[in-house]
């Protein structure tokens, strides 16, 4: 067998079993174990990327004490391995428990070894797509641009094409959108693509109190008022060929609004309490979650500096207007979480999908990143509840045309089964009930793409 086949372990204590498993699987390098401690040196070694497992190990060769501690352990050394668990004991109680538990697949004995054959073969070809997955997101978040935006949806992708596009152009660029739609990671983004080798600094405008604002965007002289007892730089100049990213732009007061605009016509600013101008090469991005067109309107932001500010406006759309995002983020965020916080939880339970899809995120994905990290440290299995999350479904408002409502059902029931299955067409299949090519079909009809 060449070193360069697909590594199977096959974990079973019946030697004739596993003589019938070795001859059916031979385009596999197997490897058998008959027992826990063989198996964990066989994972260790050999880091096989499917295992079928027996239940019914020794010494608990008539329970599945055994076999599931030995299904945990694989799982906590390999949490990527496709476990295939076979067992005739209490088989549906067993199935339910294995699923929960981490388990790939389930399949009850006496074994059909051309059924099992399939479900082995899927499970290497799913473990392929899912590493390759891995490595081309580990590429994206070395270098690519806006490496770190976790979006499929259309909505977003528009915007981070939009963004990129941008990125090489010396303008300014304002980005409006609710509060934690992720305004902050699309500047640095941007920032990131573009041709700037300076820093990027960010500062919140309603973070800081007014008195002090001024001082923070433009610096200060030694002895400009109580306590300055050095000349210090301002946000500005510390993004002296960079960029400099103004959150909450709709919460600067009028009086400095003039200062900022003089620097963006004439790219010079002075300190507070100096009188020398300094010619400051910095890129401005700012964004905010206020109606900024009726605050021209009432006079509480100046028009001139809107339009010196939003020489290229982006709309970022909330996380609700995101189909299939809300799962991907989430998942993210767990498998962030439970690294960093050690806790038992690996996934989602079906309700916990199910309540994801169906909440309105009004805080967006703030929200969202807060609500996975209390559940992935408060949750007691190994699987996320609703519960855990503290979710409430929503309903969904539908349009009164019957056929318009059947489309925007269709449409977003297929982005959230292509999310849950994290793109992959025949598990997105699976879930909808449908076959492969009637579901290419709809995404053809839709304009979808995995």
């Amino acid at each position: 067998m060449s070193r360069l086949s697909p590594k199977l372990l096959i974990v079973e204590d019946d030697p004739g079993l596993q003589r019938q498993l070795r001859w059916a699987y031979e385009g596999y390098a197997i490897s058998c174990a008959a027992n826990r401690e063989e198996a964990i040196a066989l994972i260790r070694a050999e880091e096989p990327p499917v295992v079928t497992l027996d239940l019914g190990l020794p010494p608990d060769p008539d329970g599945t004490s055994e076999g599931f501690a030995t299904l945990e352990e694989i799982l906590r050394l390999r949490p990527d391995t496709k476990v295939i668990v076979a067992s005739g004991h209490g088989a549906r109680e067993s199935m339910l428990k294995a699923i929960a538990a981490g388990a790939w697949d389930f399949y009850q004995k006496p074994i059909d070894i051309d059924a099992l054959g399939l479900i082995v073969a899927r499970a290497f070809h799913v473990h392929a797509l899912e590493t390759e997955n891995r490595r081309l997101a580990e590429r994206a978040e070395a270098g690519a641009v806006l490496g770190r935006m976790i979006t499929g949806s259309p909505e977003m992708l528009k915007v981070t094409r939009t963004i990129e596009r941008v990125a090489g152009a010396d303008v300014s660029v304002m980005l409006l959108g609710a509060s934690g739609t992720g305004k902050e990671l699309l500047a640095r983004g941007l920032h990131d693509a573009s041709r700037r080798k300076g820093n990027f600094i960010a500062i919140n405008c309603a973070a800081i109190p007014e008195t002090l604002l001024e001082s923070e965007l433009f610096g200060h002289e030694k002895g400009a008022f109580t306590g300055a007892v050095k000349t210090t730089e301002g946000k500005i100049e510390q993004a002296h060929g960079g960029t400099l990213f103004l959150d909450e732009i709709g919460d600067v007061p009028l009086p400095l609004q003039v200062k900022l605009l003089r620097f963006l016509q004439e790219r010079v600013i002075e300190r507070v309490g100096g009188r020398k101008a300094i010619p400051v090469d910095t890129r401005i991005v700012c964004a905010t979650h206020q109606n900024v067109d009726a605050m021209v309107a009432a006079g509480s932001f100046r028009e001139d500096l809107y339009y010196r500010l939003a020489e290229i406006v982006i709309r970022i759309p909330s996380l609700a207007e995101r189909p299939g995002d809300a799962g991907l983020l989430a998942r993210h965020f767990l498998k962030k979480f439970a690294a960093t916080m050690h806790g038992s939880a690996r996934n989602f339970a079906p309700d916990a999908l199910a309540a994801i899809d169906a909440w309105g995120w009004p805080g967006n994905v703030r929200e969202l990143e807060n609500r996975v990290k209390r559940a992935a440290l408060m949750a007691d299995g190994k699987s996320v509840t609703a519960a855990d999350l503290d979710l409430e479904a929503t309903t969904d408002a539908m349009p009164i045309n019957l056929k318009a409502a059947r489309e925007m059902a269709d449409r977003k029931t297929i982005r959230h089964a292509l999310a849950r299955a994290e793109g992959n067409i025949s598990g997105t299949a699976r879930l909808l009930g449908i076959s492969r090519p009637t579901l290419y079909d709809l995404m053809k009809a839709y304009d979808l793409q995995p």
